[in-house]
């Protein structure tokens, strides 16, 4: 699916100028019996909408792990996901801009160019899976997923298993990305860095939906701007609870 276009007058709005980048992140949830893209952290469900602009691309995958359309739209107050058919996999690339900040202060949206004393400047991209149905094979590294989050062997079907990640930066194990295990429920929890391998083994947290969080920063590729590219990554899937 080519890059969206943005249909939104302003690709920012002025109310998320100061926002705090390094703790929000997106994923897939369920809104409804329709499924939503999300932007916040924790309970914080914010606005969606307004951020329409920054969604690059959105992505559907068969059982084959084929792709198929995908489409968000907004609906009144979020943004819903269209699908020809029900997909098994879900993916979307979320360009959240440049920023910059000095010292402990709040960040600004600028480059180093822009703000030359910032102590800080770095490029926040977001990226997010979700399993929308049953799958009998890995996950493989999916185009455009910079850093992307695949179960090792089969989800378990009850919360308080173990399951173990593997974290891919550019398609390759990423040692030492920081995960937390619920970024909805736990999202100020002390991140677990992935091992050589890019592995790391957590319990899983719900019986309902889990959102895993990785963080990991890649080298800059505009160095008069910002210092380095940070990743964020979620993978979110459903445990189902026992029938009514």
């Amino acid at each position: 699916m080519p890059s969206l276009k943005p249909i939104v007058a302003a690709a920012i709005l002025a109310g998320i100028l100061t926002a705090p980048v390094d703790a929000h992140a997106v994923w897939f949830a369920q809104r409804a019996k329709q499924t939503a893209l999300i932007y916040g952290v924790g309970a914080d469900d914010l606005d969606a909408v307004k951020r329409f602009s920054l969604i690059e691309k959105m992505t559907g995958y068969d059982a084959n792990y084929q792709a198929i359309a995908a489409k968000p739209r907004i609906a009144g107050p979020i943004v819903l996901v269209d699908t020809d058919q029900q997909p098994t996999l879900l993916s979307v690339v979320f360009q959240n801009g440049i920023w910059s900040r000095v010292g402990n202060g709040e960040f600004e949206k600028k480059g180093r160019d822009e703000m030359p004393e910032a102590t800080l400047s770095e490029k926040n991209i977001k990226y997010s899976v979700a399993i929308m149905g049953p799958i009998d094979k890995p996950i493989p590294a999916l185009p455009d997923q910079a850093l992307q989050i695949v179960p090792v062997g089969p989800i378990p079907k009850l919360l308080g298993e173990k399951l173990t990640y593997k974290v891919l930066y550019n398609g390759k194990p990423a040692a030492g990305a920081r995960m937390i295990n619920d970024l909805i429920n736990d999202p100020d929890a002390k991140p677990v860095e992935t091992a050589a391998d890019g592995t790391v083994t957590l319990v899983v947290r719900n019986q309902g939906l889990n959102v895993i969080q990785a963080v990991f920063n890649g080298p800059t590729d505009n160095p008069k701007r910002y210092d380095h590219i940070e990743n964020t990554a979620t993978l979110a899937f459903t445990l189902q609870h026992a029938p009514e």
